[in-house]
């Protein structure tokens, strides 16, 4: 056989290689995405054009949410919010709404003293999910029905289950605490 057919062999057979690896790579990447994201991979990837464009836009949260300075509750902040959870909750036997409503304005509490940026609800619901990628579908739902309230289409029982969504969130930002000293 002649030189050129064995370079051409050679550099056939690293092609087919370095294609191997980089499929793995890419596979690994999704794979460990997945993992993280959980249903917020799935839904992201539903409404993303292409599968990168998905994994695009959750790598770019990741690099976001990086940039800030997420820190735990501290014991007195977390008993306050959770007396006046307690509270909204009472409030909802007269005021369903208002319950809602303070609910939505607490979570952004929370948020803003552990660290998160509170723009607007689509950012917030993205900083969250890197975070809290198994509760950020309800805190998506309750702010749905919250909305469909002030449009005039949602009735005590919609505002009943947009409060116990709004609670899984709420529950998750006031626990995290004991979570993230236990993962160190």
């Amino acid at each position: 056989m002649s030189t050129w057919l064995w370079v051409a062999i050679v550099v056939i057979a690293v092609i087919v290689v370095l294609g191997v690896v980089a499929a793995g790579l890419r596979a690994n990447r999704s794979r460990k995405l997945h993992e993280r994201f959980g249903p917020e991979y799935d839904r992201v990837a539903a409404d993303a054009p292409t599968k990168r464009e998905a994994e695009s836009e959750l790598r770019e949260r990741e690099r976001r949410r990086e940039e800030f300075d997420i820190r735990p509750l501290d014991a007195r902040d977390r008993d306050r919010y959770r007396t006046q959870w307690r509270d909204l909750q009472a409030k909802f036997v007269d005021e369903p709404a208002t319950a809602v409503r303070l609910a939505d304005s607490l979570i952004q509490d929370v948020m803003r003293d552990r660290g998160y940026p509170v723009d607007d609800f689509e950012t917030r619901a993205s900083d969250l999910s890197v975070d809290h990628p198994r509760v950020v579908e309800n805190y998506r739902a309750g702010h749905a029905i919250a909305e469909s309230k002030a449009q005039g289409n949602a009735g005590t029982e919609d505002l009943r289950q947009a409060l116990m969504h709004y609670r899984a969130l709420f529950e998750e930002l006031t626990d995290t605490h004991d979570r993230e000293e236990a993962r160190r």
